[in-house]
């Protein structure tokens, strides 16, 4: 294939070749914990990284000149709404999937089809709703992110057999709070068969959601369920109270989301119990759009932005709830730059015309950074961010070297 036939399908480099990023400012591995590395390249081969630190004249397919960019891993989308294909009906919203991943996002996560037009609610039609919905994102992939789709919407109709049936289809996730039960801790059981059939199960929580026949799920319900990641516990909706929110981070495991649809004061109070729990390693994050708030494709690094500088925790450890905590709830191997995991990766700078000297500071001090380029399974899917501010350097690409 050649330079110009691969730039004119809408990325650099095949993922069967080689990448070479070099003149880097530093590395951010998305670990909990883990500062700035302080190294100047990364290599990748077939998709995956092969070095982080290396030399910055090895030879490769494609050669990036980051130009003092900062790496970060690809951003996950804990709470997305689709429905099916990249469409929303609650928005009338076409094509925001690329749009999300000029935002730096790199996974996204279905948080139910639950806006899906005549959304059914019987046994059959919502397994056909999940089954359909992940197959289009398994042969369909805008920008080439990551979707993680067909999340089962269950209720009373289901059958124990229908998750382990589900389950041998490649249905992973479930949504609980949408389905018609007649109380939430009636899903009790149905979250249990899920659980043993692989599921990853999210749970609506807070107040009553928009979609007609939602009841609130109070921390009774949530820790009763035992879901895997108690939703948008931060609002969304309503938030839960601060008391119950305590008793959520003690008395559960839960994964603890947080949205940027929801209320950020609740989420600075969250945030501030977590560290004092010793739970930072649960927080994820999501947009919980589109939806009544609407399209957002900065979402997920503008709730960075808002918790290291609002909430006083380095963004290089909230940078850690979208990208490793994430991917350890979901069970993944992004959202970790470190050698040997898949090449997502995320180059930022500091904004044009803001006072910070580096991209981390930038975050540090609440504003969003410039995102110069985002690679999803070594390819390049974009340059410039289209969304983002200005970087204040841009990246340069030098293919074939």
């Amino acid at each position: 294939m050649t330079w110009d036939e691969t730039y004119s399908e809408g990325f650099f480099g095949p993922t069967t070749g080689s990448l070479l990023i070099k003149n880097l400012r530093g590395v951010v591995t998305g670990r909990l914990g883990d500062p700035l590395r302080e190294v100047e390249t990364i290599r990748v081969v077939s998709g995956r990284i092969e070095q982080i630190g290396g030399a910055a004249d090895a030879e490769a397919d494609v050669v990036i000149d980051a130009n003092g960019a900062v790496a970060l891993p690809g951003l996950f989308d804990t709470h997305t709404h689709f429905a099916i294909g990249d469409f929303n009906p609650k928005q009338n919203t076409v094509g925001f999937i690329e749009s999300y991943m000029h935002g730096g996002v790199t996974s996204m996560m279905s948080a139910g089809e639950v806006h899906f037009p005549g959304r059914p609610m019987d046994r059959f039609g919502v397994k056909a709703v999940a089954v359909a919905a992940n197959r289009s994102f398994t042969l369909n992939r805008p920008g080439g992110v990551r979707i993680h789709g067909g999340s089962l919407m269950t209720g009373p109709y289901m059958e124990e057999e229908d998750y382990e049936d589900l389950a041998r289809q490649g249905i992973w996730l479930m949504k609980v709070g949408f389905g018609g039960f007649n109380k939430p801790t009636d899903a009790v059981p149905h979250v249990r068969w899920a659980q043993a059939a692989g599921f990853v199960v999210m749970s609506h929580s807070g107040g009553a959601s928009s979609v007609p026949g939602v009841a609130p799920i109070t921390v009774d319900d949530l820790i009763a369920m035992a879901p895997d990641i108690a939703g948008h516990i931060n609002g969304g909706t309503t938030s839960l109270p601060e008391l119950h929110v305590e008793r959520l981070v003690k008395e559960s495991t839960a994964a603890l989301q947080l949205v940027q649809a929801g209320n950020l004061s609740a989420s600075l109070h969250i945030q501030r119990l977590a560290a004092e729990n010793d739970a930072l390693d649960r927080v994820i994050l999501g947009s919980d759009t589109p939806s009544g708030t609407g399209v957002m494709p900065l979402a997920i690094i503008k709730t960075i932005a808002e918790l290291s500088s609002i909430g006083g925790v380095p963004a290089t450890d909230v940078i850690a709830y979208a990208t490793s905590n994430a991917a350890r709830v979901l069970r993944r191997e992004e959202g970790v730059l470190e050698d040997g995991r898949p090449a997502d990766i995320v180059l930022v700078q500091q904004p044009v015309g803001g006072p910070a000297d580096h991209p981390i500071d930038a975050l540090n001090r609440g504003d969003i950074t410039g995102i110069a380029s985002v690679i999803i399974n070594g390819q390049i899917r974009a340059l410039r961010s289209r969304n983002s501010p200005a970087p204040i350097r841009e990246v340069e690409v030098q293919p074939h070297r």
